[in-house]
């Protein structure tokens, strides 16, 4: 059995981190008023879909790397409109569903909340590493040289 290369230690790590701060920003989000808005409701269910997609891409992530790079980059990309709206709620809401009307009206602006801000954050960075890793041609983090398609 060979040692596992840096790209395979990153990967499943982003994927944890990237886990543990959805599962964060979605607590206490189920079975509330969220959950069944017309804007937040598809939301929150594209955030729990993205969970379930970053386990199955932390078990896949030393079995088969480029399966779970493409799961966890999936993953990744139904989380960020979540986020999205917790940082810009009335841009998203204009862009995404215009006319919208919220219960209770936001302040108008960004909201710069610490939690928001590293997800996103680590969403980008996992994003970077799978997609590194999926269009690699040649195995990551070896000096092995990328094998062309003529």
């Amino acid at each position: 059995m060979k040692k596992p290369d840096m790209w395979q230690i990153r990967q499943p790590f982003a994927h944890i981190l990237c886990l543990a701060l959805v599962i964060r920003i979605t607590w206490g989000l189920d079975g509330s008023e969220f959950s069944g808005g017309f804007l937040t409701g598809p939301l929150l269910s594209m955030a729990d879909f993205g969970i379930v997609l970053f386990v199955l891409a932390l078990v896949a992530s030393f079995l088969i790397p480029r399966v779970s790079a493409a799961v966890g980059l999936a993953a990744a990309l139904l989380c960020i409109p979540l986020y999205l709206f917790f940082l810009a709620p009335i841009p998203f809401s204009n862009i995404f569903a215009p006319g919208h009307e919220f219960s209770v009206q936001p302040t108008p602006g960004f909201h710069w909340g610490k939690w928001t801000v590293a997800g996103l954050l680590a969403l980008s960075l996992t994003s970077v590493l799978c997609v590194r890793r999926v269009a690699a041609r040649g195995a990551i983090g070896t000096n092995q040289p990328a094998t062309s398609v003529t």
